[in-house]
């Protein structure tokens, strides 16, 4: 097979299945890069704010400090990685994030740090933790424009995109949480996730419990975890109109979700009876309540961004089995030799300590982050948590889909003061 993608165990039905979780490739907001007229727009402006890099991008020109990063995990990705130390204002003596409580804080699927930062001061995540106190740091995974570089690979060699999230999990989120433990003098840190960042978290948690000793807390908004009851029509239909041939046979290692091909695959889509491309957000994520236009037009600016085709299998592995396991390579012969057993193994998540404080926010009209598969989700932790207390908070929004958690004007009063009351707690 072109590619090199015999590696990562490619079948014809696994592909098929991929294209299902493209709703997962634009997760959240991702899906309204395809609102933009002319593909690839957002892709070439998203380098040059690479370029530029995020702080002189989104964080300096607000008024506040901010500090580029780099970390490099035990396989040889160069990962990006900001810091904003301080709030606005805040004096070079008062700032500097010594003796502050570090927050670490992961994007999803086809997004990078800029998720945090999307919105005003006052509306996004980043800068509001920052008036509040915290010395933030915001990860970029290995694929985004910000974490391109390798110790001895090119991006344009099929060997770098030779992963799945089980590698953002084991490697990505690994280094990057030694790294800021180091650099805030060994302060046990808050977590938050959005979408896939929850996934690789909970399985971090479940599989690696070293984390745990450098962790203080984790917020999970949207969390994806069990996949097979996902409702977006646009998915389904997906799954139902690409041959799995012509995947199979194209050997991308790259899955570019700017680039003319997918683009193309999306426009086939649209011709289906039932499914509304006239909004592609809420085809994608649900009926988002609370977004607004100034939001949205700096995603388009820097988003979406490449992942592997091998992370798509993955998650279309974990839609069609409804399991959270690692990526099953296709034949009893490489699972073995990659794990020792036929089958690939899973990510228990009820073997996450109940003293470990989760914090879950999910949305009612979210068709990524399904009600149900958040409930089900939700029985596995309460085998270890027990809602009494502070040690499991879980929090409903009715009217919230996938992408408000990120992007919507009242997304600060609504999970993110909650969060921080959940934080403060943790730090008694």
């Amino acid at each position: 097979m072109p590619g090199g993608g015999n590696r990562c165990g490619l079948q014809p039905i696994s592909l098929l299945q991929a294209l299902a979780t493209i709703i997962l490739a634009v997760a959240a907001a991702a899906a309204a890069a395809w609102l933009a007229p002319i593909a690839g727009t957002s892709s070439s402006t998203s380098r040059v704010a690479a370029a530029n890099g995020t702080c002189q991008s989104r964080v300096a020109p607000f008024g506040y400090a901010c500090e580029e990063h780099t970390v490099t995990t035990e396989d040889g990705y160069i990962l990006s990685l900001q810091r904003i130390p301080s709030g606005r204002g805040e004096t070079a003596a008062g700032g500097g994030g010594g003796g502050k409580v570090p927050v670490l804080l992961q994007h999803g699927l086809m997004m990078d740090g800029v998720t945090w930062l999307m919105n005003s001061p006052n509306e996004s995540l980043g800068y509001i933790l920052a008036d509040n106190g915290y010395d933030v740091w915001i990860a970029n995974s290995r694929g985004t424009v910000y974490s391109r570089h390798h110790t001895s690979l090119v991006s344009s060699d099929s060997a770098y995109w030779n992963w799945s999230w089980d590698e953002l999990s084991s490697k990505d989120l690994s280094a990057v949480v030694q790294y800021v433990y180091s650099q805030a003098g060994q302060q046990k840190m808050h977590y938050v996730g959005h979408s896939l960042g929850t996934l690789i978290a909970l399985a971090a948690l479940s599989d690696q419990q070293q984390q745990i000793g450098m962790l203080r807390s984790a917020g999970l908004l949207s969390p994806i975890a069990f996949l097979d009851k996902m409702s977006s029509p646009l998915a389904r239909a997906a799954a139902d109109v690409f041959l799995a041939e012509a995947l199979y046979w194209l050997g991308l290692s790259e899955f570019d979700p700017t680039g003319e091909y997918v683009h193309s695959l999306v426009t086939d889509i649209c011709k289906q009876p039932g499914i509304d491309c006239y909004n592609l957000m809420s085809a994608f994520t649900g009926d988002n309540c609370c977004l607004d236009n100034s939001s949205v037009q700096v995603f388009l600016a820097h988003e979406p961004q490449a992942t592997a085709t091998k992370n798509m299998i993955h998650l279309a592995q974990m839609i069609r089995g409804g399991t959270i396991a690692k990526y099953d390579y296709g034949n009893a012969g490489d699972n073995r030799e990659h794990y020792g057993q036929a089958t690939p193994p899973a990510y228990d998540v009820t073997a996450i300590p109940g003293d470990f404080p989760l914090f879950l926010s999910y949305g009612g009209r979210d068709s990524l982050s399904d009600v149900q598969d958040v409930s089900r989700l939700l029985r596995a932790l309460g085998q270890s948590h027990s809602r009494d207390g502070d040690k499991l908070t879980v929090q409903y929004l009715a009217d919230y889909a996938h992408a408000d958690f990120v992007m919507a004007r009242n997304a600060g009063e609504r999970v993110y003061a909650p969060l921080m009351a959940f934080f403060k707690l943790q730090e008694k």
